[in-house]
């Protein structure tokens, strides 16, 4: 998802640069106590995590910086190419070189992705991203409207739920007397 990312971002006129995941290569030394080890590329500078892993945009540096805003951006273009099931989340590094993301999935498994972060995540992020330009030079779509009525939806239902005919027509006609029904508010 990075690379199709970078690939539809750096087309843009003004986009400039785009964030990128560097690779982490996992190395076997058989010789010590703890034979696997992961290396990665060393960053040089102020480490910065833009995202939390909880998916919560609390930091100023990620709203209020060019790398920040182009990470709140990948969350949101990998969050509308699979349709709400994924996101990339605990976004972190130097300038534009990121590390260690973490992965949120809906669907256990999901493509392929496990996910290391909970599903939670997604809905989090959902209700507290703020699109920025780099959104809106993608073309991606407001979450807040979706959210709101994915909101509105599940207030109805929950507030119909217990007066609808559907449940009165499942419950058998022995079960109607009064102490048998355990009311909704408890």
């Amino acid at each position: 998802y990075a690379k199709l990312y970078a690939a539809e971002a750096e087309s843009l006129e003004g986009f400039g640069e785009v964030p990128e995941i560097i690779p982490i290569f996992l190395i076997h030394r058989p010789a010590n106590n703890v034979p696997y080890a992961t290396v990665e590329e060393e960053l040089v500078g102020e480490f910065v995590k833009y995202s939390v892993r909880d998916g919560k945009e609390v930091n100023f540096l990620r709203r209020d910086s060019e790398a920040g805003q182009k990470c709140c951006t990948f969350q949101h273009w990998v969050y509308e190419k699979t349709s709400g099931n994924l996101l990339v989340t605990d976004l972190q590094g130097v300038g534009m070189k990121l590390t260690d993301v973490g992965i949120a999935t809906l669907a256990k498994g999901y493509k392929g992705f496990k996910g290391n972060c909970s599903f939670s995540f997604i809905e989090q992020f959902r209700a507290l991203h703020q699109c920025n330009e780099y959104c809106e030079m993608l073309g991606l779509k407001s979450l807040r409207a979706t959210h709101q009525k994915q909101r509105k939806a599940t207030t109805t239902k929950s507030k119909t739920l217990p007066n609808s005919s559907v449940v009165k027509k499942m419950v058998p006609k022995k079960a109607r007397e009064p102490r048998d029904f355990i009311s909704s508010e408890h």
